[in-house]
């Protein structure tokens, strides 16, 4: 088994080696005059299972790029089995036809990864669940809200009767029931409609959150006005406090000083995506995926179960 990562998240990459005991494969990754991408692998990789750690964030477009060429250069090289661990999937969004003449960008992503040469893909909280089937390849999909869960049990949520759990909209529900479940408490739903792309309204509060604590749980927070405005109209109608949390911090233009200004007490978040010292905040909580991460390619190098690993999320 060897590890080898591109330049979407090196430091990820490391604390994930070191969680195994392994060092990170030697690759050379640098750019050619005119911007295009150069890279050479040091060492053999022959017969080995590669995993190739690649967060596809921002920049988006030259990170996935980078894992294409990754692809190919070890499939070339004769690897036996490549893993795409891709904590963050990117293009996750438009994964279905909303309007006439739309792409469906996530199904493309996942024709380009296999066609490149990817045996097995691995991912942690998919924007949508229908996103495995678009590979004919096995895809692992990890949960993080056991991470997020752990973390608020161990702060005495669980012990706390005035805690609901909130999903921001009725596409979130099942990742709000089974934090829920975690934290023995009930859960609410936003009801919201998008009249374009990073803006929303709510409409309707499905549930009984007034004088009590809100948790409000993602996949991710972009720009941060769904989370924001979904609190705001929380703490309007009577909720005591609002915590989110989510497992991308993808933090999109001045979502760090809008989350910092905003009626949120605290962001947690895992580190799935670099968080830059421009991105990080007072109010901001990083928890570690590299533990996760990690777990989930021992057991696949071991043929080992990864469900096994959520025993504890429902």
């Amino acid at each position: 088994m060897k590890l080898f990562t591109g330049n979407a998240h090196p430091e990820l990459a490391e604390k994930v080696a070191n969680q195994l005991g392994v060092e990170l494969g030697k690759m050379m990754t640098t750019k050619f005059a005119d911007g295009e991408i150069r890279l050479m692998i040091d060492e053999s990789a022959r017969g080995n299972e590669i995993f190739l750690i690649q967060p596809t964030c921002f920049p988006t477009n030259d990170n996935l790029m980078e894992l294409f060429i990754m692809l190919d250069a070890f499939r070339r090289a004769s690897a036996r089995r490549i893993t795409v661990v891709m904590p963050y999937y990117g293009y996750a969004r438009q994964d279905k036809k909303v309007k006439p003449r739309e792409p469906i960008t996530a199904r493309l992503i996942a024709d380009i990864i296999q066609n490149c040469g990817a045996d097995r893909v691995l991912s942690i909280d998919l924007h949508a669940q229908q996103i495995q089937g678009f590979f004919n390849i096995p895809v692992d999909h990890l949960y993080g809200g056991p991470i997020l869960g752990r973390y608020f049990v161990e702060k005495g949520l669980r012990e706390d009767k005035d805690v609901v759990v909130v999903s921001p909209d009725v596409a979130g529900v099942g990742r709000a029931k089974s934090l829920s479940d975690m934290l023995e408490c009930q859960f609410v739903v936003i009801a919201k409609r998008r009249p374009e792309p990073n803006k929303v309204e709510v409409v309707e509060i499905v549930g009984d959150f007034v004088g009590k604590k809100c948790v409000m749980i993602d996949d991710m927070i972009d720009t941060g006005g769904s989370i924001i405005n979904g609190a705001q109209a929380l703490m309007d109608r009577g909720a005591r406090e609002v915590i989110a949390c989510c497992t991308h911090p993808v933090f999109s233009r001045n979502a760090p000083q809008n989350l910092q200004d905003s009626c949120i007490s605290e962001v947690v978040t895992l580190d799935t995506i670099p968080i830059g010292p421009e991105k990080q905040f007072e109010k901001l909580t990083i928890l570690p995926a590299a533990p996760l991460i990690a777990n989930a390619i021992r057991r696949i190098h071991l043929n080992e179960s990864v469900s096994a690993l959520f025993n504890d999320w429902k």
